[in-house]
C-alpha cells in the first residue's frame, strides 16, 4: 500500500480485484480534481463500467449519465457526461505515463466532463493534448486486469470511487 500523503487529493477506487489509489494533482489541474472529488463524494462513480479498454493503450471509464452497470444504457457508455457544466482544458507538462489519469474529451479541448482514462502505458503522443490529473500510486495491477474491449462485452466497473479523507 503506498503511503497517502494529502487523503483530501487522494481517490480510493474499488475495482473487482483490489483498491487503486490514485495521487490527483491539484497544482496543476485544480479545477479537474474538484470535479472528480464532487463526482466521487456524490457517488456519481460507483457502479459506472469501463467502456473503452484498449490494450497495450488505456481504460476510459466516468460516463456517469450512460455508464451505469445496473439500469444505464450502457449501449450509450461514452457519449455523456454528468449534469454539470465541461471543464475547461488544464493542459500542462506533465507526461502520459503510464498509470497517469487523464480528462476523456470530444473534440473541443473545453469538453472534458466526468470521463477519464488511465494509461496502461507511456503515450506521449497525448501530451499536451488531454489534462493530466493524477496518477496511480498503488493497484495498478488492478488496472491492467480490467476486461479488454470497445465496448468489452462484460465491462468491469468501478464499484466504488471514494476521496481518502471520506474513507
Amino acid at each position: 500500500m503506498a503511503e497517502i500523503k494529502d487523503p483530501e487529493n487522494t481517490i480510493l477506487m474499488e475495482l473487482k480485484d483490489g483498491t487503486v489509489t490514485i495521487e490527483l494533482l491539484p497544482d496543476i489541474a485544480p479545477q479537474h480534481v474538484a470535479r472528480m472529488k464532487e463526482l466521487a463524494r456524490e457517488g456519481a462513480y460507483d457502479g459506472v463500467i469501463f467502456h473503452r479498454v484498449i490494450e497495450g493503450f488505456m481504460a476510459q471509464t466516468g460516463d456517469v449519465e450512460h455508464g451505469q452497470a445496473e439500469g444505464g444504457n450502457i449501449r450509450r457508455a461514452g457519449t455523456g457526461g454528468s449534469d454539470k457544466p465541461d471543464l475547461p482544458a488544464e493542459f500542462s507538462r506533465i507526461p502520459h505515463d503510464r498509470g497517469t489519469l487523464g480528462a476523456a474529451r470530444s473534440q473541443s479541448p473545453n469538453s472534458a466532463n466526468s470521463q477519464f482514462f488511465i494509461n496502461f502505458k507511456d503515450n506521449h503522443f497525448l501530451n499536451g493534448q488531454y489534462t493530466v490529473y493524477g496518477r496511480v500510486i498503488a493497484g495498478m495491477e488492478h488496472v491492467d486486469a480490467i476486461t479488454r474491449g470497445e465496448p468489452p462485452a462484460n465491462p468491469d466497473k468501478m464499484i466504488s470511487v471514494k476521496v481518502a479523507a471520506d474513507a
